[in-house]
């Protein structure tokens, strides 16, 4: 088992070839590591000052186990092919299953049909394919821009506020996020889920305008602008794993 270190989280490579992601987090009042599954995923805390390497030890000691729990819960995410030039794949793409193939053209761009995706990228090929993520990242932030838009002109009237601003990208960890400045990050992978779960998202982070935790009156007012955010909510956690992986295949080295 490998691992390497990427902000907050430990990514773990095991022998069968699966990746597993582990928050990794000090808490000040821990006497112990602590390793930790939920449906959220898993979670390894441990008292501040821990030395890297004891950490990475605790986890190479309870990789079994951990593999085990995860695969329960289909959080695991499973190595994806590699995104290739002229080779047709299958995709999620707004909670079905696409396709995405390929065709040359004079310029770039992509075209949207009944199957899918069809890219089309102009010859010499050496630089098509950081062109063709791009033309990915682009499309999939218009497809969530256009149905935000139509739900924000029914929830902003309901709550009375509004964000300062929209920011689509790929996000390690969260699938959205209010800031100081009220202005709301989505996570461009919701673009590969259903709608109703970007819709759950988006209110949520609505919400947060006019409460800034998760308290019990928070939850009732998302109750009240999105009754079914609890089935929305489950499903991002059972399927979110496997989500950001496939946009990592799809727009990987594509600034955010």
């Amino acid at each position: 088992m490998t691992q390497h270190l990427e902000g907050d989280w430990l990514e773990l490579a095991m022998e069968g070839g699966n990746t597993i992601r582990v928050l990794k987090a000090a808490h000040p009042r821990a006497r112990r590591l602590r390793l930790t599954v939920t449906p959220k995923g898993a979670r390894v805390s441990y008292p501040r000052g821990t030395h890297p390497a004891q950490v990475s030890a605790f986890l190479r000691s309870h990789a079994h186990w951990l593999e085990q729990k995860l695969d329960e819960l289909n959080l695991i995410v499973k190595p994806l092919p590699p995104l290739r030039i002229g080779h047709a794949c299958h995709f999620p793409l707004r909670g079905e299953l696409a396709e995405l193939d390929w065709s040359e053209g004079a310029y770039p761009k992509i075209e949207a049909h009944a199957r899918g995706l069809t890219l089309v990228v102009p010859r010499p090929h050496s630089r098509a394919l950081p062109i063709a993520r791009g033309l990915l990242a682009s499309h999939l932030e218009l497809l969530i821009r256009r149905d935000v838009s139509r739900w924000m002109a029914v929830h902003v009237p309901q709550l009375g506020l509004a964000p300062t601003s929209l920011r689509i990208r790929p996000m390690k960890s969260l699938w959205g996020s209010l800031d100081t400045r009220d202005r709301i990050n989505l996570d461009l992978a919701l673009a590969l889920a259903p709608a109703a779960a970007l819709r759950y998202v988006l209110v949520h982070e609505l919400c947060h305008l006019r409460v800034r935790n998760h308290s019990p009156r928070f939850w009732a007012l998302v109750e009240t602008l999105y009754p079914d955010w609890r089935e929305q909510r489950d499903w991002l956690r059972q399927h979110g794993a496997i989500l950001k992986a496939e946009l990592d295949r799809l727009v990987a080295d594509v600034a955010d």
